[in-house]
């Protein structure tokens, strides 16, 4: 499939599921939650576990874009703005997805204005918004050289080019050189972030005493592992669709590959390792929640989503000397492995609520929202895939609008012409 074909079918899906998920937005806002299906038992649902999917492959693309930014390893040069970019657009979907889930979201002020820092949640809600300006300034400070140099140019992409450098319009070496130090300070600033702010996701259910499945010191780890993983499948991805990784940048995607590889075998061990602690320890409450995941009415999620699609295959594809080759077959196994990780999300947050914390708690109430058989509505879906539609658009609009660097021109015109 050609790279042009890819990206309309980017832009096509991505169109579709918006409309699909418009009248779910409608529907929430209309009526509350009065149309999901999370309840008493299993307050979280769907919307969470995507929040926690869409948070790690931000956190995971920005901390691959520090291996450019802050490490200086050539081999990525390529896919560091890109990736800056892509923790920018799953930032703003991981917020619209905590957002539907919140009763009252407009209030999330609240929590910076009147914060108790012995919780949590406020000190995650601070570093969201401390790492959310950073990725700002700091995509803004890699784009500014190229926006001033495309802010010269005639029609309406250089208007809004002159709209977006704010007046800055020299393009002078020192400039691009001071422009460096000051995208290295922020990455260098970033990192310890976007392990405190991921981290702290892990935390949020780590300290979650009364919930066995989730209580320990493990999770935090998981969390950011798992981001490294999914970040930098995702951006195999993207890469292989908006930057000709098949062809120009084949190396480029095949050396992400082969690094996604070794870390999701890394995560792979550390999930083997919380399992076998959670049988051999024998805790009752936690073999259940165990037992849910691997042998409940929902056992497909791991087994075929989980460990067959999103972990094996991939591991399969991606240690294949054929696939160290296969530019398309490396794209394929990451994409997989990015799928995968939403099944990994609704593993740790639907089958930790659904156990009955008071016994018969369940028979007391004849009430579909005192139930631990938790499946999301059909509005829950739509509005999920409306929030993923947005992403493929914004990907889409990210290729159109913003400028590409002079290497990047330089090479598609070398591509262009030898075609």
């Amino acid at each position: 499939m050609s790279p042009r074909l890819l990206k309309s079918a980017f832009w096509a899906v991505g169109i579709i599921l918006i409309l699909i998920g418009s009248w779910a937005w409608i529907d929430r806002f209309l009526n509350a939650d009065k149309n999901a299906n999370y309840g008493s038992i299993v307050p979280w649902g769907l919307w969470v576990a995507a929040y926690i999917y869409f948070i790690g492959l931000s956190a995971g693309s920005f901390l691959v874009s520090s291996l450019v930014y802050v490490f200086n390893i050539k081999r990525f040069e390529s896919i560091g703005r890109l990736a800056l970019y892509s923790a920018v657009v799953t930032l703003l979907l991981a917020l619209l997805s905590i957002s539907a889930d919140l009763g009252h979201p407009f209030r999330a002020w609240h929590v910076l204005v009147y914060p108790n820092f012995r919780s949590p949640m406020a000190w995650m809600i601070w570093l969201y918004s401390a790492y959310f300006i950073l990725l700002i300034l700091e995509l803004w400070f890699v784009l500014r050289h190229d926006l001033v140099v495309g802010s010269r140019r005639p029609g309406w992409r250089g208007r809004l080019y002159r709209i977006l450098v704010f007046g800055s319009n020299d393009d002078s070496p020192a400039t691009r050189a001071s422009d460096r130090q000051v995208v290295r300070f922020l990455a260098t600033i970033g990192v310890p972030l976007a392990v405190m702010f991921h981290g702290g996701v892990g935390s949020l259910f780590g300290v979650v005493a009364s919930r066995p499945a989730w209580h320990g010191g493990l999770f935090p780890i998981l969390f950011l592992v798992s981001a490294l993983v999914s970040g930098g499948a995702l951006l195999v991805l993207v890469s292989a669709i908006f930057q000709d990784g098949l062809r120009r940048n084949r190396q480029v995607v095949l050396d992400l590959a082969g690094l996604v590889l070794a870390l999701l075998a890394f995560d792979l061990l550390l999930q083997i390792s919380e399992t076998l602690v959670g049988f051999y320890g024998n805790e009752p409450d936690r073999v259940e929640n165990l037992r849910l995941i691997y042998g409940g009415p929902y056992w497909w999620v791991f087994w075929v989503w989980q460990l067959a699609l999103g972990t094996l295959v991939p591991i399969v594809l991606l240690a294949s000397p054929w696939t160290r080759r296969n530019p398309v077959a490396a794209a394929l196994a990451c994409g997989l492995i990015a799928i995968g990780f939403l099944a990994v999300r609704l593993n740790i947050v639907i089958p930790g609520l659904a156990d009955e914390q008071l016994e018969g708690i369940t028979q007391a109430f004849n009430s579909t929202r005192i139930a631990t058989d938790y499946v999301p509505s059909l509005m829950e879906f739509t509005f999920t895939a409306g929030i993923i539609g947005i992403g493929l658009v914004l990907f889409g609009l990210g290729e159109w609008f913003l400028p590409r660097s002079q290497e990047e021109s330089a090479q598609e015109e070398v591509a262009r012409v030898s075609a």
